[in-house]
């Protein structure tokens, strides 16, 4: 009997198929719906058939955060393998996250038997009984794209085929494919399992009309703003974005970016806030961002022309977000901002007026990184802050090729960052402990790049750090976390203090519900998956530590964990 001819289980088909659809790892959490799936790959490596690489993740969220960190190195979407609804609710997180950042990842996870018995595969022992839900898929629709649950195995190329192009369709997405075990027991021909995909990813048209009304608004106004929050799409639109700024001289904000859009250092990159630019506005591109703007703190002109752009420019998964739209472009940022550079340049601008602006961006915005180096050296007088530790890291990282995955940890702007894929911020939907494993995700996609995760002491705890560490150990992932330990939940005292700027919290030595005190020793933590570890609390310490977690990382390829102990913002 041939190869083709010869029959696998509907659980190893799986494997066979997603190696067709382009994917490289399956970050897995295996469970008693896995006999079938664990036969399959043991069949496979027998018969040496090529499959994507299976990971065992000991916990769901690290596994959801690699596939977000792996995609956004490589832009290859990635499979996650989850446990019946205990898995699939620990993933959950991940699954939010990576709606709100627009990342696919094809999720599945097993159902718990739906037979007692008779039927191979069905209930043994009892969570068998405990693990059945009345709507498991409720624990992630929201969050994703398209849901199914397989109900032939027969079904499974072409059901993994739709899962795929719908994640990878503008905007893109997690979906999740529910796999009963009676199911992925049965039997198939392995025929046709490695065939190519049937179906490819909707990109969406860029109306040529909405393109030049952009371009003309642009090229004609006074005092445009360009506000980007999630990049400026790959690298060779990025590296067009900032040379378009430039020439044009247009301000670019980055209002809590996710995703860096154009070097901090670039003369017309004015720095996190939109003030005073949004107030004076005539015409401001919003570049693939959520939330441009904080609308009780800035105020945009009554006539202000406003183009919001990205892949979702009017974000309808989110029930409310009212930001104005005088005209919206749906695309993907590496299609759009092309389109837009060239019908601006057909167009032309007033070289006078252009000229000017452009010198006054530049003094601006060099202003403002000089008070940010000032701010950050003259704050060590009393301790260490996250503006010192931003500072450090970013002259240490300078000439290195890096990406920094920040999770209310460093500061971009007294970071200095450079280059497509240099900077993530955590996600929107504040979904904790995200960095770390998106980090692992990262380095795995890109063996000779820096990868270092900053964040606070909860965030780290969030990250499951003994799951997330055994992982980099494993797999030989030197990323380099750093942890910025304040002992407190700082986003929150730093919401109620200004929500009540002049209430008890704010007056009070201590705020209830944040402390985190006392905290556990983060270098133990670390040094039991035999990491490099080293705490820090003085500020002129911090640029040798950086130094020599960087040689541990970079010379013994051994992964790093540098605690620093920080003042409370």
């Amino acid at each position: 009997m041939s190869q083709d001819d010869s029959r696998i289980t509907a659980g190893g088909a799986i494997f066979t198929k997603l190696k067709a659809l382009g994917v490289d790892y399956v970050f897995a959490n295996s469970g008693t719906d896995f006999p079938p799936i664990v036969e399959g790959l043991v069949e496979a490596a027998q018969k040496n058939i090529e499959l994507p690489t299976p990971i065992v993740i000991p916990h769901e969220h690290a596994a959801m955060g690699m596939a977000m960190g792996y995609y956004e190195i490589s832009g290859r979407c990635q499979a996650v393998m989850l446990h019946t609804n205990v898995g699939l609710s620990n993933g959950a997180t991940g699954a939010i996250n990576a709606a709100c950042e627009h990342v696919p990842v094809l999720m599945m996870s097993g159902r718990t038997p739906v037979t007692e018995n008779t039927r191979f595969g069905a209930r043994t022992v009892p969570i068998g009984w405990g693990q059945e839900m009345r709507d498991q898929t409720a624990l992630v629709r929201e969050a994703s794209k398209w849901d199914y649950e397989l109900k032939f195995p027969e079904q499974i190329s072409g059901v993994l085929d739709r899962a795929h192009a719908i994640a990878n369709s503008t905007p893109k997405g997690p979906v999740y494919l529910s796999l009963p075990r009676e199911t992925l027991c049965e039997e198939i021909p392995r025929a046709g399992t490695s065939a190519p995909s049937s179906m490819q990813p909707a990109a969406i048209g860029i109306l040529e009309k909405d393109i030049r009304a952009a371009a003309s608004a642009l090229a004609t106004a006074k005092r445009p703003l360009v506000i980007a929050q999630r990049g400026a799409g790959d690298a060779q639109s990025f590296a067009l974005f900032g040379k378009w700024a430039e020439e044009w001289g247009i301000p670019v904000c980055s209002w809590w970016a996710t995703h860096l859009a154009i070097d901090t250092d670039h003369p017309c990159h004015v720095g996190e806030s939109p003030s005073p630019w949004l107030e004076e506005a005539d015409v401001v591109l919003v570049l693939d961002c959520l939330a441009p703007w904080w609308p009780d703190k800035h105020k945009l002109p009554d006539d202000a022309f406003v183009i919001n752009m990205g892949p979702d420019p009017l974000f309808s998964r989110f029930p409310i977000r009212n930001f104005r739209s005088n005209l919206s472009i749906a695309g993907e940022n590496s299609d759009t901002i092309p389109a837009l550079v060239a019908a601006m340049a057909e167009i032309g601008g007033d070289a006078d007026v252009i000229a000017a602006r452009r010198r006054q961006v530049m003094e601006k915005s060099q202003a403002n990184r000089d008070r940010l180096a000032s701010e950050a050296e003259a704050s060590t007088a009393k301790g260490i802050t996250k503006q010192w530790v931003s500072a450090c890291l970013g002259e240490a990282l300078k000439g290195i090729e890096s990406t920094v995955y920040s999770e209310l940890g460093v500061k971009l702007g007294t970071l200095e960052r450079k280059g497509h894929n240099a900077w993530f911020q955590e996600p929107h939907s504040g979904g904790l402990g995200w960095s770390f494993p998106a980090a692992l995700g990262g380095q795995l996609a890109d063996r000779d790049r820096v990868m270092v995760a900053t964040m606070g002491d909860g965030s780290y705890i969030f990250s499951n750090p003994t799951a997330c560490h055994q992982i980099a150990e494993a797999l030989g992932l030197p990323v380099l976390i750093i942890v910025l330990n304040n002992r407190e939940w700082g986003a929150v005292r730093q919401s109620v203090v200004g929500t009540y700027p002049n209430g008890y919290a704010a007056q009070a030595n201590e705020v209830p519900l944040t402390s985190l005190d006392p905290t556990p020793d983060f270098v133990r933590v670390a040094e039991a998956s035999r990491a490099w570890a080293r705490k820090v609390d003085r500020p002129e310490d911090v640029p040798g530590a950086i130094a020599a977690a960087l040689e541990a990382i970079s010379d013994r390829k051994q992964h790093a964990l540098l605690e620093i102990s920080i003042l409370k913002d």
